[in-house]
This record gives structure tokens, C-alpha cells and sequence, in this order.
């Protein structure tokens, strides 16, 4: 390549780094407002509910959420990766798109099923023998199949415009529910709860939009495909169920790990010291919870953005790859370091002032949370880096062993106090998890998903060059 095509390539890989920049901005900012529209239904309904009517709409709000996050999550993730990468190597999108929406169908149905046969354990169990309780929990959550879907959607087609939209949407209307109880329109804890479910279900009202826009965009692509149409024929068999599944499959360990790290600690300090042990530790784990939620824009934008440099044919797109990839863990050491000073002047008083008076903290268990908070978001980093790079299934194992690690620790006796047991298994197992997905991140050979599809040009191409000879 001349100096001139050099010197042609860098604006376009410069832009792209501009583009996912300005992207992780605007999406950090609307998860920003979408995570204060959610403290404000809770904060009135926890001014116009009795204590045990506001507890029991958090526990229906929690089981929501672990809920879809560990079963729709994978989907989304799906949708995101594949989607850009289909669309960077010049095909459609078809094939992902038709293979994600079966599995999501299938984890719907399958949900309804086991929702239907466990009602009785979830409505007297879980929900406190609220029957409008069990039916919101269950609406819920087969509506939030399609709102998952259509984020991974638009995560895929870098639309994060609409996926902004949706998830602002979403916390409004669930707000409004509870707005429309303390001004007395409505009234009692079902009004409230019915936020939960109206919130996935209205917010689908940005999709018809968003796809028709998409759909008019997309007219010289789909003639430009149509030239190809033999290769897109061969690429959309080569993108099958079973590959989809196991996508999904590792993506679904990887969720619940992840939701072992962040919700199996009050639980099981719970179990082993009551629940108002457990309410101390939910809440200094919230060093970690608040910030993971307000990083899902970066993780979000950083998936498709990595998978489409991991699959350019520019020349610098794989410095451009990992260059986003530092650029993002500077900033969350940044965080940490900014973080750490906060709470080394002040957190134990800020954390009687966010969840009152009724716990006191330690500065050393508050800096060891703090800690395990900035391994973690690495962590969620480089998994993202992984997965565009088509190292599921190796991450997966990670997630799902240091999961296994956290428990186990937590559970021994080692260290008396279990609170600190668990910060210190939370840090411990965050840096562990970190460590192995470093290895994988710059070591990406070796994984069947992480091979071009066979019978594609790439894969005939890798075979001819004898790169398959890596090591799982």
C-alpha cells in the first residue's frame, strides 16, 4: 500500500474512534437520566407505600430484573456483536437476526411455562401471596423479551439514538404509574407495580419508528446485497441455530455470574447472619451496583464499535481496537482513583446519608468495595473486548468459575466477620476475573467461536494460511 493510501485510512479509523467517544457520552448521559427517573419512582413510593407495600414492590422490582438480566441479556448481546459484524463484512443482517429472534421466543415460552407451573412457590414465596404481584412479575418479563430484543437491535445497527430512547421511555412511564399515585389519580401498591410492567410494553412504541427510519436507510444496501445474493444465501445457512445457541448458552453463564457477584452476597449473609446483615452489605455493595449500571452505556457501545474494527480491513483497525480498549480502562482506573479519594474523605458519612443512620461504616471495608468495583468494570472491559472477538465461550468459563470461587469463599469461615468475607471475596474474586479475561483478551486464538464461520471465504482463507492449529 502507497504512503498516500496510508495516510487515507488513519481519518476513517481516527473517525471511528471519534464516533464511539461521542456515542459512549450520549448513551452514559441517558443512562445517567434513566437511573435518576428510576430513584425518583422509587423515592415516592416509598413516601406513599407502608414499609411492607415498598418492600414487597422491591422484591418484585429485583426478581424482574435478575430475571430478564440473566435470561434476555445474552440476546441482546447476540444481536450486538453479530449484527456488526455481518454488516462490517458487507452482508445483512438476516440471519442473526431470524436466529436470535427464535431463541428469545424459546426463552419466552419456556419462561411462561415455568412461571405457570411454579406459581404457587414464586405468589406465596417470593411475592407474599400477592396474586396482582405474580401476574405483573409475570407480564414483566415476556414483555421485556421484545424490549431486550429491540436494544440488541439497535446496539447492532450502532442506533443508539433509538436505544437511548427506549430505555429513557421505559423509566418514565414506569415514573408516571407512581407519580399518578401521589397526586392521588390513582391509588395502593398495584398502581405502583403497574409501572413494572407498562414500562416494557409502551416503550415499544420508539421500535415501529426507529425500524421504519432504518428500513427507508437501508435501500442501497439491500441493492448492493442483492448483487451478491448467492453469498448472502450461503452466509445466512452458515449462521445456524446451533452456532446462535451457543453464542446465547455463554452469554447466559457469563449473566448469571454476574449476577451471583452482585446479588449471591446479601443472600447468603442472610442465610448466615440474618436479614439485617444482609441489608448492610446490599447497601456497600452499591459502591459497585450504582456504577456498573451507569457503565452498561459504555459496555453497550463498546461491543458492536469493537466487533467492527475486530472484522475491518483497514489496516490500524486492530491498533484502533485495542487503542478503545485502553482508552476505556484509563478512564475507569480514573473513576476508581476518584472514587477511592471520595471515600477515603467522607464514605462512611455518605453512606449514612444515602441509606440512613441505621448501619455505621468502615472506611477499609467501604476502599476494599471500592477496589473490587474498578476490577470489576475492567473486567466487564475486556469481556466485551472477548466477545468481539469471538471468545465466548472462553469467557464464559471464567465468569462461571470465579462465580463458583465467590460462593465457596464466602461460605467458608476464613474470616469471622462475614461482611468482610464478602468484601474481600468481592475484590479478590473482581481481580481474579480480571486477570483470566486479560489472558484470553490478548491471547483471542484457539476457540471454535472465535473462527470464521465454516464454509465461508474466511475460514477457507485461515485454513489455506494454517492458522487453525491453535490451541483451545
Amino acid at each position: 500500500m502507497s504512503a498516500v493510501d496510508e495516510t487515507a485510512g488513519e481519518p476513517e479509523s481516527s473517525g471511528r474512534g471519534n464516533k464511539f467517544g461521542r456515542t459512549a457520552g450520549f448513551l452514559t448521559i441517558g443512562v445517567g437520566l434513566t437511573g435518576l427517573i428510576t430513584y425518583i419512582y422509587f423515592f415516592i413510593a416509598a413516601h406513599n407505600l407502608d414499609r411492607d407495600a415498598y418492600g414487597e414492590i422491591t422484591v418484585l422490582w429485583s426478581a424482574v430484573f435478575i430475571t430478564v438480566s440473566t435470561l434476555y441479556r445474552p440476546v441482546d448481546q447476540l444481536l450486538s456483536r453479530h449484527i456488526s459484524e455481518h454488516l462490517e463484512r458487507g452482508d445483512t443482517d438476516a440471519g442473526p437476526v431470524r436466529v436470535a429472534a427464535r431463541i428469545q421466543l424459546t426463552l419466552g415460552f419456556a419462561f411462561a411455562a415455568s412461571a405457570l407451573i411454579l406459581k404457587g412457590p414464586i405468589e406465596n414465596g417470593l411475592l407474599g401471596g400477592n396474586t396482582a404481584l405474580y401476574w405483573i412479575f409475570f407480564s414483566a418479563v415476556l414483555f421485556y423479551a421484545a424490549s431486550y430484543f429491540a436494544r440488541g437491535y439497535f446496539a447492532g445497527h450502532q442506533q443508539f439514538g433509538p436505544f437511548t430512547a427506549l430505555i429513557l421511555s421505559e423509566s418514565i412511564f414506569r415514573t408516571l404509574f407512581a407519580v399518578l399515585v401521589a397526586v392521588g389519580v390513582l391509588s395502593g401498591q398495584t398502581m405502583v407495580a403497574i409501572g413494572i410492567v407498562a414500562a416494557p410494553l409502551l416503550s415499544l412504541m420508539v421500535v415501529p419508528y426507529a425500524i421504519a427510519r432504518r428500513t427507508r436507510r437501508q435501500t442501497a444496501e439491500r441493492e448492493r446485497a442483492a448483487q451478491a445474493a448467492l453469498d448472502m444465501d450461503a452466509e445466512r445457512a452458515e449462521f445456524s441455530m446451533s452456532h446462535g445457541a451457543g453464542f446465547v448458552g455463554s452469554l447466559f453463564l457469563i449473566m448469571f455470574s454476574e449476577q451471583v457477584f452482585l446479588n449471591a452476597g446479601p443472600l447468603l449473609v442472610s442465610a448466615l447472619e440474618g436479614v439485617g446483615a444482609a441489608g448492610f452489605i446490599f447497601n456497600v455493595l452499591m459502591i459497585a451496583r450504582a456504577p456498573l449500571q451507569l457503565f452498561q452505556a459504555v459496555s453497550t457501545s463498546i461491543l458492536p464499535h469493537l466487533t467492527s474494527l475486530h472484522h475491518s480491513k483497514e489496516q490500524d483497525s486492530e491498533a484502533q481496537f485495542h487503542r478503545s480498549v485502553r482508552t476505556v480502562l484509563l478512564g475507569v482506573v480514573a473513576f476508581t482513583a476518584l472514587t477511592a479519594t471520595v471515600v477515603l474523605i467522607a464514605g462512611p458519612q455518605l453512606m449514612q446519608l444515602a441509606f440512613s443512620d441505621k448501619f455505621t461504616y468502615d472506611r477499609p471495608g467501604l476502599l476494599l468495595v471500592t477496589a473490587g468495583m474498578g476490577f470489576y468494570l475492567a473486567a466487564v472491559t475486556v469481556n466485551q473486548a472477548s466477545i468481539a472477538q469471538g471468545q465466548a465461550r472462553r469467557a464464559s468459563i471464567r465468569w462461571i468459575s470465579c462465580a463458583a470461587f465467590f460462593i465457596i469463599w464466602t461460605l467458608l469461615p476464613l474470616i469471622e466477620d462475614v461482611n468482610r468475607r464478602v468484601e474481600i471475596g468481592f475484590t479478590l474474586t473482581a481481580l481474579i476475573l480480571l486477570s483470566s479475561l486479560f489472558y484470553i483478551y490478548r491471547r483471542p486464538s484457539g476457540p471454535k467461536e472465535g473462527l470464521p464461520l465454516e464454509g465461508s471465504t474466511d475460514e477457507i482463507s485461515t485454513r489455506l494460511a494454517g492458522l487453525e492449529d491453535g490451541t483451545p
